[in-house]
């Protein structure tokens, strides 16, 4: 290698993804295994098969053929040998299946493989796989009884059974539950049922795995609305006929994520419904997964498309401040302000403020009522000062300097720095309510425990992003290359992917010349919504990202909460759904 030429660096677990069949392949190109087992009639355990028929064909043209009776181990019961013809002397030669599986596995390499109740034959492969220690290739399954049932009516044939069917198609073979002519018959009546899909628009192998599959006339109808859209990383936009944003969505590839809620797989109500609105796809590539993330965030949050249940008015967070003046308390507010003295957030809705604002009333003593106090008239106590639970500073009982060490400074410092104090009195209050047998009352507290260690870490995490005014980091790319993400004030603003085998900090350079300006703010959240920097932040933390520049340190408070991280898990593992509706 020349003295400072440029080498990408492999990662472990980046291999790419397995191949297959292309569902995109015409029916006329795909190669089928028509696929048929004899068995001694038990549950699928790994066992339990007598013989293996297979005959592999493509274009109506026969390629291959399979064929071997199997020892299964165990005596046939008596009514599979009246049923098959297949007795104990003729297995008792034959060879085990866990020799037969390699060749058979081998046999369905690059096809589709097909059988008549299709369920029952891959369980039966799959559990023998699975016993044997052979792994199960997962191929593309077609099943002829499934597609029959939608091809043909009622007035055609009375039922779907092989048998029925072969009678209808006029096979060559007769069915004889004998796995190869069973297998040979399966194959005339697949070559009937494809020639009845050209009339329900289905020409490749994908769609006729899914026309078999139960889906609904609106995906059926819709299906077009899938075609041409790129096989890229980016987002997708179903637009209704004035064009109307319906429902943003995100994948690493845009054509196949579409396809699929055209499928069985897709029985969401809602979506259904959004289907039957939507008239067109819309495609915007991004250069990967982060970039495409976050365009997903904000075009859900600019339009607000109906039919997306997340991330769709991330304006609407909400914070838990000191107030100005003497004796402050802790109030909820829609905004903070340079000014504010300390405060935590933001928060995804008001009561999740309300509990980590009871957490640190039960913790430090910050008074609770509303009144606006004065340093020169007295206020009448509440209830909570003959409680012992506010040192009434209504009164006077206090001074603003005490209080401001004893309430204020605890709350303060817990929010930017550390909440070791806060933790310590919660923990010992859920321990003396404990003791004393008042475990309900114990496990709002820990609820209202979980509630300010979870605002805490995450405030101090997006903090420590969005005080750096600009981050370039680099990601390994699947095929080659990097992925590049340049970061300003925990906003996405540039991306982009690097050429295979090019040095990456040109393209870093390309991007940072056109990049968003974003100017600094205020609080943990300056330039972007919370949600699109903790996604920058996940994509930060994988462990294959590198930072390649920075403007400034990246770093949290070496006493922060994010040393509390295992407390919180505990507190949230230990919470359920009933002391999360706040019964104090």
């Amino acid at each position: 290698m020349a003295p400072g030429e440029y080498v990408q660096q492999t990662l472990a677990g980046l291999d790419p993804a397995t191949g297959g069949v292309d569902p995109a392949l015409p029916l006329y190109a795909t190669t089928f295994v028509v696929l048929d087992l004899e068995t001694t009639g038990g549950a699928p355990d790994g066992g339990g098969i007598t013989e293996v028929g297979a005959v592999k064909v493509r274009g109506g043209e026969e390629l291959g053929v399979l064929a071997t009776l199997v020892n299964p181990g165990v005596p046939i019961p008596p009514f599979i040998t009246v049923l098959t013809g297949i007795t104990q002397a003729m297995l008792v030669p034959a060879p085990p299946i866990e020799q037969v599986l390699p060749s058979l596995l081998e046999f369905l390499t690059d096809a589709v493989l097909v059988a008549h109740n299709a369920p029952y034959d891959v369980g039966f492969l799959k559990a023998a796989c699975a016993r044997h220690g052979y792994p199960w290739p997962h191929p593309r399954v077609l099943d002829t009884a499934a597609l029959a049932r939608r091809v043909l009516s009622r007035d055609e044939v009375p039922n779907r059974k092989l048998g029925t069917l072969a009678a209808y198609f006029r096979t060559a073979t007769r069915p004889t539950h004998r796995a190869l002519d069973d297998a040979k018959a399966t194959v005339d009546v697949l070559h009937g049922l494809i020639a009845r899909l050209g009339g329900h628009r289905v020409d490749t192998i994908g769609d006729a795995i899914e026309f078999a599959r139960a889906v609904t006339p609106t995906q059926r109808r819709k299906r077009h609305l899938a075609e041409g859209l790129p096989k890229v990383p980016g987002v997708y936009i179903f637009r209704a006929a004035d064009d109307r944003p319906l429902y943003v969505g995100t994948s690493v590839d845009i054509a196949t994520r579409v396809r699929s809620y055209f499928t069985a797989s897709e029985k969401r109500a809602r979506i259904s419904e959004m289907l039957a609105a939507a008239e067109r796809v819309e495609a915007v590539e991004c250069a990967h997964s982060l970039e495409a993330e976050v365009r997903e965030l904000r075009l859900i949050g600019a339009h607000a498309p109906p039919y997306n249940r997340r991330s769709k008015f991330p304006e609407r967070v909400v914070w838990l401040k000191l107030t100005d003046g003497p004796y402050p308390r802790l109030s909820v507010v829609r905004e903070i302000a340079p000014a504010d003295r300390a405060y935590l957030g933001p928060f995804t809705s008001r009561r999740a403020a309300e509990l980590a604002a009871a957490g640190f009333h039960d913790a430090v003593p910050l008074r609770q009522c509303t009144h606006r106090l004065s340093l020169r008239t007295v206020t009448p106590a509440c209830a909570l000062a003959e409680l012992g639970r506010c040192p009434a500073p209504c009164e006077h009982r206090i001074t603003p300097e005490e209080y401001d060490d004893r309430a204020v400074a605890p709350f303060a410092t817990a929010t930017a720095g550390d909440p070791q104090p806060v933790v310590d009195a919660l923990l010992s209050r859920i321990g003396a309510l404990s003791a004393g047998q008042r475990y309900e009352e114990a496990a709002v507290v820990r609820s209202r425990l979980a509630a300010v260690l979870r605002a805490t870490v995450r405030m101090q995490r997006l903090s420590a992003l969005t005080g750096i005014a600009e981050l370039a980091a680099a990601r390994p790319a699947a095929g080659g290359g990097w992925e590049l993400a340049l970061v300003r004030h925990g906003r996405l603003a540039g991306a982009g992917v690097s050429p295979p085998g090019v040095h990456p900090r040109p393209t870093i350079q390309a991007i940072r010349a056109t990049a968003e300006t974003v100017l600094p703010g205020h609080g943990p959240t300056p330039s972007a919504s919370a949600e699109e920097s903790e996604r920058i932040l996940s994509w930060l933390e994988r462990p294959e990202t590198r930072l390649v520049e920075m403007s400034s340190g990246w770093a949290s408070p070496a006493a922060g909460a994010a040393r509390f991280r295992d407390l919180l898990h505990k507190a949230e593992s230990a919470t359920t759904h009933q002391i999360w509706t706040e019964r104090s």
